[in-house]
């Protein structure tokens, strides 16, 4: 039940370009390329997968770290 009420607000900050923990900008974190990929790593360490063409992000899988 918990997840149902977080979800939504996860999916509305990540489509903000705003981290889900922190609530930093995701434009201001780390970038680097790994396998194809430019994955940003927020200041409180999580870590996400930027899409260029589509402009989203989304939370990184941890096979893509």
């Amino acid at each position: 039940m918990f997840k149902n009420l977080i979800a939504p607000i996860q999916a509305w900050l990540l489509s903000q370009g705003r981290c889900v923990g922190c609530n930093a900008k995701l434009s201001l974190g780390f970038k680097k390329e790994v396998r194809g990929n430019t994955t940003v790593t927020c200041r409180c360490g999580r870590i996400f997968i930027y899409d260029p063409e589509k402009k989203i992000y989304r939370r990184a899988l941890f096979d893509e770290v």
